[in-house]
């Protein structure tokens, strides 16, 4: 499979068709929360595209990471660029809009909601992500998806920061060995 970025979706362009679908989400007692590393890079551009259009309230978000509620950290262990998650806001009762950049298995989505719950009981959690990959092991997935994106198993779709700040995509073709690897990283 080829690398060409020329061949991948345009992630910026992307993340504007996701905000104009966010935008109608959004209410008093709602937050964004972006899941470590790449939903965090989407929630910015996000907040960052819905200031421009929107002159009503800030909008309250927050990090998370994952890590250690991963069904297979046992086997993981902790990642090197791990970053704390940072939820400055009362959980409890508030809209929560989850926010990943490559939906593949639901772990991630599944693993970032039972660290929310240790904050306290949202009124709702929404799931939205850039593109949704295909691949689902568990009954989640997102509500909002700026593009559906048929991939094979052994393909691995990653969100990147360029050199000029823009956000790309990485299409890198797996070996079965790592195929398993990254299944789990999902």
């Amino acid at each position: 499979m080829t690398t060409d970025p020329s061949q991948l979706p345009d992630a910026e362009a992307l993340i504007n068709i996701l905000a104009d679908k966010l935008q109608p989400l959004l209410q008093k007692n709602t937050a964004l929360v972006g899941i470590q590393s790449g939903g965090v890079w989407v929630m910015q551009r996000l907040l960052a595209k819905l200031a421009k259009t929107m002159a009503t309230h800030a909008i309250e978000h927050g990090t998370i990471d994952v890590s250690f509620y991963r069904d297979d950290y046992a086997k993981r262990g902790l990642k090197s660029d791990n970053q704390p998650s940072q939820i400055a806001f009362e959980v409890e009762n508030k809209h929560i809009i989850l926010i990943d950049d490559v939906f593949f298995t639901g772990r991630t989505t599944r693993a970032a909601m039972n660290e929310l719950f240790d904050y306290g009981r949202p009124a709702s959690i929404t799931l939205i992500a850039l593109v949704n990959r295909g691949g689902r092991e568990l009954p989640i997935s997102p509500q909002i998806t700026a593009m559906d994106l048929s991939l094979k198993p052994t393909e691995n779709l990653q969100l990147i920061q360029l050199a000029d700040g823009q956000l790309g995509f990485t299409l890198k073709s797996l070996t079965p060995s790592n195929h398993q690897a990254a299944s789990k990283h999902a």
